[in-house]
């Protein structure tokens, strides 16, 4: 038995790894077949160890059921419940797409939408930005203390949004310390209360959404950094490459997968932020910091109005769901093909 698969494994390596000269790609495909064959009959009918097996499936069952019980199977409800007139309490009433509808047509809800593009820039497209050009200048330069100050820039990430959202809150305030510095170096003309402010309040809870997510872009960026051959840099330095055709010919090419994990998690962290806003500004002041999860809130919890909450929380999904597969595809693109 065992001679017989040594003469097996002799075959395969001399007619199939070895390509015998004139053999096609097709007769070394029948001949790994005829070969896999013979080692099933020679095992006695067992499958070789690495070969596909259906009782996989198996045990990738019980995680699968988790996923459609808890996590797509209250996806699907919801979008159930989109379709009433429901208050939560008493029986609800059919109205077909009437709240979708009102998605579409009510200026306050449509205006939240926007609101979420904007913070996009702020927790998306800036930390990344600045996370690059960091990341760049970290790696290329020698700069002593790196693991502290990538440690201090990462721990926004660990502390919850309330308790960031109260400290920001603290410092916006018309008698905060922001204010106080611009007071001391004359800028008091400037100073206001920026999240009662109708112009800035937007643009200020951004900020905040910038400093939690340039922290988690910068050690991304870092760590991508570290598995960029260094000859490539050196064939661009022999090239006559500068540093900033060096940073978009080599280090941005390959960053390509960390970029696109970037975008993707602060994107959808910019589209589904809600606690930032609910202790913060509430929404206010007015409308103008009011964001779609906002909205599913009080909606579903203070008016009573759980169908149209459901439609705005569907709609989000599927925006999310777009804007990730796009950037996905966008930035995580070959470039060769």
């Amino acid at each position: 038995m065992q001679t017989g698969r040594r003469d097996v494994d002799d075959r395969l390596a001399r007619d199939v790894d070895g390509k015998i000269p004139g053999r096609h790609d097709g007769g070394d495909q029948i001949i790994r077949q005829v070969v896999g064959a013979e080692r099933r009959h020679l095992d006695g009918g067992k499958r070789a160890p690495g070969e596909p097996r259906r009782v996989a499936y198996l045990y990738l069952a019980p995680a699968f059921a988790f996923y459609l019980l808890f996590a797509f199977g209250p996806l699907i409800y919801t979008a159930w419940l989109s379709f009433f007139d429901w208050d939560g309490l008493t029986v609800g009433t059919w109205t077909g797409l009437d709240n979708y509808r009102e998605v579409l047509e009510d200026p306050d809800i449509r205006a939240s939408f926007v609101h979420s593009l904007v913070l996009i820039v702020f927790y998306a497209l800036l930390p990344c930005a600045l996370g690059l050009f960091l990341a760049a200048l970290i790696a290329h330069g020698r700069v002593r203390g790196v693991t502290f100050f990538r440690a201090v820039l990462f721990l926004p990430q660990t502390i919850a949004v309330v308790v960031v959202a109260i400290a920001w809150v603290w410092i916006y305030a018309p008698d905060g310390p922001l204010n106080a510095v611009l007071d001391a170096v004359g800028l008091d003309s400037v100073s206001r209360g920026w999240l009662g402010d109708f112009t800035f309040a937007l643009p200020a809870l951004g900020l905040v959404g910038t400093w939690i997510m340039f922290g988690l872009c910068l050690v991304l960026f870092l760590a991508g950094i570290q598995k960029i051959p260094t000859t490539l840099y050196e064939a661009a330095r022999v090239d006559g490459a500068g540093r900033v055709r060096e940073f978009f010919a080599v280090t941005l090419p390959g960053l390509r997968g960390e970029l696109a994990v970037a975008l993707t998690l602060t994107t959808i962290l910019a589209l589904r932020t809600f606690d930032l806003v609910y202790v913060a500004t509430s929404g206010g002041p007015g409308t103008t910091t009011t964001v779609p999860s906002w909205l599913v809130y009080q909606n579903a919890f203070s008016t009573g109005r759980v169908g149209l909450a459901a439609a705005v929380a569907v709609v989000l999904t599927l925006i999310i769901f777009v804007v990730a597969f796009a950037i996905t595809r966008l930035v995580d693109r070959d470039p060769s093909r």
